[in-house]
């Protein structure tokens, strides 16, 4: 509390002292909250993709567009980045930086990857013509999958900057927070995109 003293006629009164947390003390509820509204715009993605799928105004559907060998190798290139990030958090439990930094960089790589191929993907189909103007299932596939990419781009920048900042201050109670958020955010990028290889490639290609 801190004191303010007035003249002898005059009361003598306390000030409540501000608010105070300490680093790392906030919980995870508002991430929590982030994760289910991505949750419910993704449900919709998929909702609109179940509906317009089917519509291709007779241009090429998805047998006649998709590799099934390179989609697998993106699918395993998301799925050992999660696996990268498990081990990262095992290094942040043990409190050895380096290995964190160490296995973020390698998770950072195969996001990397992925987006690659994914750019790959859609430059290819681009240029033969499939483009989100051809139908209306290559706008709901385009919106779907590039909506996925656009998270997957933001996730490896919200890992580099988590690098920077462990690299400098260390796994302080903030940064293992920061941590976590990232890690159930790129875990549910590997969710969201085992549904998208799922319903939009496999069944596609039924």
């Amino acid at each position: 509390m801190s004191t303010i003293t007035l003249p002898k006629d005059r009361a003598t009164f306390h000030l409540p002292e501000e608010p105070h947390h300490p680093e790392g003390h906030s919980t995870m509820l508002g991430f929590w909250i982030y994760l289910m509204s991505d949750c419910l715009m993704f449900a919709v993605l998929f909702a609109v993709f179940a509906v317009l799928g089917n519509n291709f105004a007779a241009g090429p559907g998805p047998k006649d567009l998709f590799e099934l060998e390179l989609i697998a190798l993106n699918t395993a290139m998301l799925l050992f980045s999660s696996i990268t990030y498990g081990f990262a958090m095992l290094a942040m439990v043990k409190n050895n930086s380096r290995q964190v930094l160490i296995w973020l960089g390698v998770t950072g790589l195969f996001g990397l990857a992925f987006l690659g191929i994914e750019l790959y993907e859609f430059h290819h189909l681009i240029h033969i013509g499939a483009t989100p103007q051809r139908s209306a299932f290559l706008s709901a596939f385009f919106t779907l999958v590039g909506t996925h990419g656009l998270h997957v781009t933001f996730g490896i920048i919200w890992l580099v900057t988590l690098m920077v900042q462990v690299h400098k201050r260390g796994l302080t109670a903030a940064n293992q927070r920061r941590l976590g958020c990232l890690s159930l955010f790129w875990h549910f990028l590997d969710v969201i995109w085992i549904g998208v290889f799922t319903f939009v490639y496999l069944m596609g290609m039924i």
